[in-house]
C-alpha cells in the first residue's frame, strides 16, 4: 500500500509549502506495530507517570472493537497520510469515559517504534461522554536514538457535553525519524479541551493539529512547544474553528532553535456564519539561539461573523543581548546566562498550568530537552 500512496508536492499542496519530503521514498519502510516500551530500549521518556486503577466503566484497550466514532472526525479523504494509516489493520488506543465520570489519576499511553527501516501507522481514538473528565498523557517513543523510520500517527479527541478533557502529547522520536500527524478535536457543548503538544523529536515531518469547537459555550485552551537543534525541522499547521456561538479558544506556541535547525508554526482562526461571540487568540515566539536557525510563524484568520473577538501575534528573534549583558555583569558566566533567558522565555508556557503536577511534568520535559539542544 505504501508504495500506491502518491505524496503531496513540497510547495505544490497548501499546507505542505514548507516542509520538503521529496526524499522520502515510502516503499523503502516496512509497516510494523508500535510495541510498549517495556519490550525494547528506547529513546529517553519524555515523562515517567504511575500505572494508576481506572473507574468502573472507563476502558484503555485496542482499537480491534470500537464504536462508529472511529473515522468520524478524520477520514482517508482528508490527508494522504490518513489514507495511510486506515490501509490494513488498525492499531493504536481506544479511551472511553463514560457519562459523568471523574478520573482521577492521568491516563499514560507510550507507543514505540522498535526497529530501523519501519513504519508505524498509530491511532489514538479519545471519547469523553457527557460531563466526564480525564487527563490523558500519550508520548511517541524510538527504539534507539539513531533509528531511521517513519511514524504516521492519527489522533481524535471526542469531547461530550460539559465534558473536560487535558491531553498531552509529545514526540521524542530519534532525530534521524520522519513524524506525519493529523490530530482533530470536537469539543461540545459548555465542554472543555485543554491540549498540549512537545515537538522534539524527529529530523523533519508536519503535524496538523484542528480543534472544533461544536457546541455553545465550549473553550479550547492549546499550548505547545519545541526545542530542535542540528539540522531538525519542525511543521506545525494548527486550525482554531469556532462552529457556534460563546466559544472561546487560546493557543500559544513557543519554540528554541539551535544550529541550523527551522521550525514553522502555521495557524488559522476561522469563525463560522453564527458563531457570535466568538473569542480567540493565538501566538507564536521563536528564539533563536544561532543565527543560522530559522522560524516562520504565519497567524491567520478568517472571519465570517460580525460580533467576535480574534487577535494574533508572531514574533521570531535572537536571544536578547541586553538580557545577557546584564546577567554577565552580575558576575554570571555566559553559557549560563544564556540558559536563563531561554528558561524565562519558556516559563510563560509552563506559567500556562496550575501549580502540580502538570506544570512540574512540562517544566522537567523542557529543561530536559533545552539541556540537549544546548550541550
Amino acid at each position: 500500500m505504501a508504495d500506491l500512496i502518491e505524496l503531496p508536492t513540497f510547495k505544490g499542496r497548501p499546507g505542505w509549502e514548507f516542509t520538503d519530503i521529496s526524499g522520502l521514498d515510502l516503499a523503502a519502510y516496512e509497516r510494523v506495530n508500535p510495541v510498549p516500551p517495556t519490550e525494547t530500549t528506547t529513546t529517553a521518556p519524555l515523562w515517567r507517570l504511575p500505572d494508576a486503577p481506572l473507574p468502573e466503566g472507563v476502558l484503555v484497550t485496542t482499537l480491534d472493537a470500537v464504536p462508529a466514532q472511529l473515522g468520524s472526525l478524520l477520514s482517508a479523504d482528508d490527508d494522504v497520510f490518513v489514507a495511510l494509516n486506515d490501509a490494513g489493520e488498525r492499531r493504536g488506543t481506544f479511551v472511553y469515559v463514560p457519562r459523568g465520570v471523574v478520573v482521577e489519576q492521568p491516563i499514560s499511553l507510550t507507543a514505540v517504534q522498535a526497529a530501523a527501516g519501519t513504519l508505524v501507522n498509530q491511532r489514538t481514538l479519545i471519547v469523553l461522554e457527557e460531563g466526564a473528565q480525564a487527563e490523558v498523557w500519550e508520548q511517541y517513543l524510538s527504539g534507539e536514538d539513531e533509528l531511521d523510520g517513519v511514524f504516521n500517527a492519527v489522533t481524535e479527541l471526542i469531547v461530550g457535553d460539559n465534558a473536560h478533557l487535558r491531553y498531552v502529547c509529545g514526540q521524542g522520536l530519534s532525530e534521524h525519524s520522519w513524524i506525519f500527524g493529523a490530530q482533530r478535536a470536537e469539543v461540545s457543548r459548555d465542554a472543555s479541551l485543554d491540549w498540549v503538544a512537545l515537538g522534539f523529536g524527529s529530523a523533519r515531518g508536519h503535524v496538523r493539529m484542528e480543534t472544533r469547537l461544536a457546541g455553545e459555550g465550549a473553550e479550547a485552551r492549546i499550548t505547545g512547544a519545541y526545542a530542535t537543534h542540528g539540522r531538525q525541522h519542525i511543521d506545525f499547521d494548527t486550525t482554531q474553528e469556532h462552529a457556534a456561538p460563546n466559544t472561546t479558544s487560546d493557543l500559544a506556541f513557543r519554540g528554541v532553535l539551535q544550529d541550523r535547525s527551522s521550525a514553522v508554526w502555521k495557524g488559522n482562526i476561522i469563525v463560522d456564519p453564527g458563531a457570535q461571540k466568538t473569542d480567540a487568540f493565538q501566538e507564536s515566539r521563536n528564539l533563536l539561539i544561532s543565527k543560522r536557525a530559522h522560524a516562520d510563524a504565519i497567524p491567520g484568520l478568517e472571519i465570517q461573523a460580525n460580533d467576535v473577538r480574534c487577535t494574533h501575534a508572531a514574533a521570531v528573534a535572537q536571544v536578547d543581548a541586553e538580557q545577557l549583558f546584564y546577567l554577565r555583569s552580575h558576575g554570571i558566566p555566559e553559557g549560563e546566562a544564556k540558559q536563563l533567558v531561554i528558561e524565562g522565555f519558556l516559563a510563560a508556557l509552563v506559567e500556562r498550568f496550575e501549580a502540580g503536577r502538570v506544570r512540574e511534568l512540562l517544566a522537567s520535559a523542557l529543561e530536559s530537552r533545552l539541556a540537549l539542544v544546548l550541550s
